[in-house]
């Protein structure tokens, strides 16, 4: 219940978190956090994105919570990444990475026994044609 998003809870589980959250556990406060942190994604501009970003990560060290600690460092260091997001105005998908990585691993799994890097190569380049086209630029919007 906790790792859920609220709108994706049945109605005994809504129930269950409204009492759960009653509570000053630790896990109730990550919980908490983890829906504060779902405003990030409401902002437009870049730099009020920032601001809460910082604000949020200052929160999560302060916290105690060492989870959250830890999420808080990769936030910091991947800050400039997820600036990105509102740079693009939200037009970015990694659909397309994913399913290039989603190839390679299952070249990979096909290409298990063979003890070669040449091996992985020909496994590659013989599935090739099923790959996107990575000269051409490609639009999300």
């Amino acid at each position: 219940m906790l790792l859920k998003r609220r709108e994706n809870l049945t109605e005994t589980q809504s129930v269950k978190l409204s009492e759960l959250l009653q509570y000053n556990l630790k896990s109730v406060r990550s919980h908490l956090m983890k829906e504060d942190f779902q405003r990030f994604w409401t902002y437009t501009y870049p730099a009020c994105g920032g601001k809460f970003l910082d604000a949020w990560c200052t929160r999560a060290m302060r916290s105690k919570i060492d989870p959250m600690k830890k999420m808080a460092k990769t936030l910091r260091r991947k800050r400039e990444l997820l600036l990105n997001w509102f740079r693009a105005e939200g037009a970015l998908s990694s659909g397309v990475v994913e399913g290039f990585n989603n190839k390679l691993k299952l070249i990979t799994r096909k290409s298990y026994g063979f003890r070669t890097q040449e091996a992985y190569e020909i496994a590659s380049i013989t599935t090739s044609e099923h790959f996107p086209n990575l000269s051409s630029p490609h639009r999300f919007f």
